[in-house]
């Protein structure tokens, strides 16, 4: 009788401590979860309304430049000062000398020459475009002795370039002019087969007039006089250039060269 009623004690004890257990854990999970809670703002529990944001500050409006007025590149400057280059025009007259002596004796046509510059060629603004010394190119046109004192040679020159500060250009000019001197050449080889020639024909004249040898000497003598006379009358007049002689050309073309 005692064994059945030890046995629903029991029961009830049992249950009792699992009903504390399980308040226990009931307590322990709300302090876990009262713990984790986030903590309200004071503003929240008093329902007050958080303050407004400050309004952004403005900011000034951008400025506007005022275009300025652009003045026009200075053009470039065209005066002669400021050129690379210096030129002299058509029709200025150069002064050279003659380089070395030209004679119809010795030179043909297409032999070269040469000349220098015996003045300053200026431009319009008093610039020097070819200086004193520059080298004159040129060549030979014709060259004829005169075949008798009475009659005039021939000797033309052609300039055909210049070297100004050792560079070389073109030029196109005529020759206006030329100190030239005749110069007779004197008794030559054929000069001396025309006094033979006289002399033997008198030689001949006076034996066939005179029947003797006195006549034959005697024309002879005169034949030699004739030959010489004939020598000197035909003998060839050379046209000389002598060296350093002035020759006097002008430009057909205006001439432009490099400035240093």
């Amino acid at each position: 009788m005692i064994r059945y009623t030890l046995v629903p004690i029991a029961a009830a004890a049992l249950l009792a401590c699992a009903k504390g257990e399980q308040a226990s854990q009931s307590e322990d999970a709300t302090a876990r979860n009262l713990a984790l809670a986030p903590t309200e703002s004071t503003a929240a529990l008093r329902d007050v309304p958080p303050p407004p944001a400050p309004s952004p500050t403005p900011r000034p409006a951008p400025r506007t430049r005022t275009p300025q007025p652009v003045s026009p590149a200075p053009a470039r400057s065209t005066t002669p000062a400021s050129s690379a280059t210096l030129t002299v025009g058509a029709g200025t007259r150069v002064s050279l000398a003659a380089s070395d002596t030209i004679t119809t004796r010795h030179v043909k046509a297409g032999d070269p020459f040469t000349a220098t510059v015996s003045q300053d060629v200026r431009d319009a603004a008093g610039r020097v475009v070819i200086p004193a010394g520059s080298t004159v190119q040129g060549a030979i046109v014709a060259a004829e002795p005169a075949p008798n004192p009475s009659s005039s040679g021939k000797l033309e020159l052609a300039v055909t370039s210049v070297s100004v500060r050792g560079t070389s250009y073109p030029v196109e000019a005529t020759v206006e002019g030329k100190d030239t001197v005749m110069q007779g050449r004197g008794v030559t080889g054929a000069d001396a087969a025309k006094v033979g020639v006289g002399a033997a024909a008198g030689a001949l004249a006076g034996r066939l007039l005179g029947k003797n040898t006195k006549g034959a000497v005697v024309g002879g003598a005169v034949g030699a006089a004739a030959g010489a006379a004939a020598a000197r009358v035909s003998r060839d007049i050379d046209v000389v250039l002598p060296k350093g002689a002035a020759i006097t050309i002008k430009l057909a073309k205006s001439l432009t060269v490099k400035r240093m």
